[in-house]
């Protein structure tokens, strides 16, 4: 057989020939066959120089060969036939019987080609053997030009072994996309929703089936699964997303041993009472006013002091350390800490609670004459929120004297007081003229995008409640930062200079707000840097040594991952808030809207917050133009809205919004995909960086 003949060959010491020419074909019509980028191709010899021939192929292509890279010269049939009556020859042979006919040495195709065919093989039956051992790489291992050996029987095996198993995936593969394109999900893809969807591992079969099924139906891989009812919305989406990049063990909080009860301390005589949100459940702050002798009062600001009974490394400050911050969002929110830990230390309404308290001595004509912080138990007698004091308490009854209720007293004092802080800082108001929006969400009522029927309400930023928690609790941060600060403890500060705020942990002023150094302090059941602020102020305060001592890089570290974590679950808030816009939208059923141009062809809506990219708008409407405009499309997935311009609109008078704050310019990136200074803005709004991402704090727009 060819296998020996070759053997025998090689052992007089003669090398076989690449090619085989047949005999008794004249060289006038000589055809030749050679292999191209991996394929074969024939062509008809123009002239042979020994060491190299041109070529022209059936197509009138000329190519030039060295004579080592031909295969086969032949003469019949015509160049252009060759390979299909080859291809049709080869069809016939069996490719198990032709491995079991050669020989384990390395042989070449046309010896071969005598062996199988018992005589001089024609050019189209040596061509068919060649393209029949070509096309069999498992059987056949190739080694040269025209070259091959067998493959030896266990790596035949494991070979065909492995083509069964791809042929069974692929049938697999194939099954699960029929069933994506039918309309139903493969059962095998309902524990990897999340994967599949967020993070595809492509070497995965399900992940093969899906993008099979999503080029079929040109569907991307999120519209497809709605459509098969794998997402029970586009909520569902969104939200599954940030689970999957930020909680991919879920939500739920593990098993934790009972929190030891708070220590006991001294009973403050103050009678405290918190503002906040209606669903606010993490009351951090407090507040209390106490007459002084001699006239004026003690201003009391207690804060929630969780700070007591977690201790740095322990089973709870691990869940803290790992969250970082409370996550906020309409109709939802993730705490930091687990309920057990929240109602041990939130300051709720007719209990006597742990709180870490600055008292401040307030002269009658508002000036600061002195303060003292201590640890202590705050009875809180009250928890007055927003939606019940606001419509009376307000600009109007401030300058009206308005109805009676129970703590406008305080409430008054304290405003006054805070109006004097806001001055003091060098920073007035600067905000009244924007608008904030409270997003509630009732899930029970069903709509056609899903669960979830959204009201969007507006609220006057800087509003007197605003002012008055904002303020003190900037006069609470600012007052410990620099306590701190004078006795060498290390903290967390927030500083601003230059326009640009930053995290740091050494003492540096913060120009937006006008204050020396501003250390978030006040927020312990929901931002980790303000629980390592109060567990450094506490050990101050008790005469400790501070758990984070100076360079710690534990401190610098929990710094920089809270702000890249703050600031991710600030941009999902943001985002899911543009999601409940176009919602509203939808919910209404409006086709046709008002809208403000911030900035060449970007525009906010009136009615909610929403800022996108508005095509046809005239060259000749400039920012602060009031707009009509035709709702085209909505699309929740990618959270976008299509519309056009139809008319500019007069102003609406001076009592509107006139102001660009951060939130539109912050949207305005988003739009545009990139990046926007809101630098100038943020010294506008104290409130804002005080509250900012706090559970109640609405939105700016």
């Amino acid at each position: 057989m060819c296998g020996r003949n070759v053997g025998q060959t090689r052992g007089a010491g003669i090398i076989a020939p690449l090619f085989c020419a047949l005999p008794g074909y004249p060289l006038s019509s000589m055809n030749v066959l050679f292999e191209e980028d991996g394929a074969f191709r024939t062509g008809t010899v123009l002239t042979d120089n020994d060491s190299s021939l041109q070529v022209e192929t059936p197509h009138g292509k000329r190519v030039k060969l060295k004579s080592a890279n031909v295969l086969l010269r032949y003469t019949q049939p015509v160049a252009s036939e060759l390979l299909a009556r080859a291809d049709a020859e080869a069809a016939g042979m069996d490719t198990e019987f032709l491995w079991e006919m050669c020989g384990d040495d390395e042989f070449g195709f046309a010896e071969f080609a005598a062996d199988y065919f018992g005589h001089t093989p024609s050019a189209i039956e040596s061509t068919a053997l060649l393209v029949k051992l070509f096309g069999a790489p498992v059987y056949f291992h190739r080694k040269g030009r025209g070259r091959f050996r067998k493959a030896p029987a266990e790596i035949l095996q494991a070979a065909l072994a492995g083509l069964e198993k791809k042929r069974l995936q692929q049938e697999q593969v194939e099954r699960m996309s029929a069933e994506l394109v039918g309309g139903s999900l493969p059962t095998e893809l309902k524990p990897l929703l999340a994967q599949l969807l967020y993070k595809p591992d492509r070497n995965r079969l399900e992940t093969k089936a899906l993008e099979a099924a999503c080029a079929e139906t040109g569907l991307s891989p999120a519209r497809l699964m709605l459509k098969v009812g794998a997402l029970a919305s586009t909520y569902d989406f969104h939200y599954g997303r940030f689970l999957f990049e930020h909680f991919p063990q879920g939500t739920d909080f593990p098993a934790l041993p009972p929190l030891a009860a708070p220590p006991e301390l001294p009973l403050a005589e103050v009678q405290a009472f918190s503002i906040d949100d209606a669903s606010t459940t993490e009351i951090d702050d407090a507040l209390s006013l106490t007459p002084r002798e001699g006239g004026g009062w003690v201003v009391g600001i207690h804060i929630a002091a969780p700070g007591l009974g977690i201790a740095p490394g322990d089973a709870v400050d691990a869940i803290a350390r790992d969250r970082l911050s409370t996550v906020y969002m309409p109709g939802n929110k993730i705490t930091m800490l687990p309920d057990d830990a929240v109602g041990h230390y939130t300051l709720g309404a007719g209990q006597a609670r742990a709180a870490v308290s600055l008292y401040v001595d307030v002269a009658s004509d508002y000036r600061v004459l002195g303060h003292r912080s201590t640890i202590e138990r705050v009875p809180v007698a009250a928890n007055l929120r927003h939606h019940d004091i606001e419509p009376v308490f307000n600009e109007e009854t401030l300058a009206d004297g308005g109805p009676d209720f129970p703590y406008k007293r305080e409430l008054t004092t304290l405003w006054e007081f805070a109006t004097v802080l806001e001055a003091g800082r060098g920073k007035p108001s600067a905000n009244q003229n924007l608008l904030d929006y409270n997003y509630t969400v009732d899930w029970d009522a069903q709509t056609p995008d899903g669960p979830g029927a959204v009201s969007i309400e507006r609220r006057k930023r800087g509003s007197p409640l605003d002012k008055l928690v904002a303020e003190l609790m900037i006069l609470a941060n600012s007052t410990w930062g620099k306590l701190l600060a004078d006795v060498g403890i290390p903290a967390i500060y927030r500083a601003q200079s230059q326009g640009r705020v930053r995290m740091t942990t050494a003492a540096a002023p913060h120009e937006g707000l006008g204050v020396s150094c501003y250390a978030w302090s006040t927020s312990p059941l929901r931002r980790y840097v303000d629980l390592c602020n109060q567990w450094q102020l506490i050990a101050h305060l008790r005469g400790q040594t501070p758990h984070f001592p100076p360079g710690s890089a534990q401190l610098a570290a929990a710094m920089n991952d809270f702000d890249t974590t703050y600031n991710a679950y600030n941009d999902f808030q943001r985002g899911m808030e543009r999601y409940w816009c176009l919602r509203w939208l939808r919910q209404h059923g409006l086709q046709e809207t008002s809208g403000r141009v911030l900035r060449e062809n970007i525009v906010r809506l009136e009615e909610v917050p929403f800022v996108f990219k508005l095509g046809g708008v005239p060259g000749n409407v400039h920012p602060g133009t009031r707009v009509q405009l035709s709702l085209d499309n909505f699309d929740l997935l990618d959270i976008d809205l299509r519309a056009k311009y139809l008319a500019s609109l007069p102003p609406l008078g001076s009592a509107e919004p006139e102001a660009v704050d951060e939130a539109d310019l912050d949207a305005i990136g988003d739009v545009v995909d990139a990046p926007v200074d809101n630098a100038a803005a943020v010294g506008a709004t104290p409130a804002a960086e005080e509250t900012g991402g706090q559970e109640g704090a609405a939105s700016p727009a």
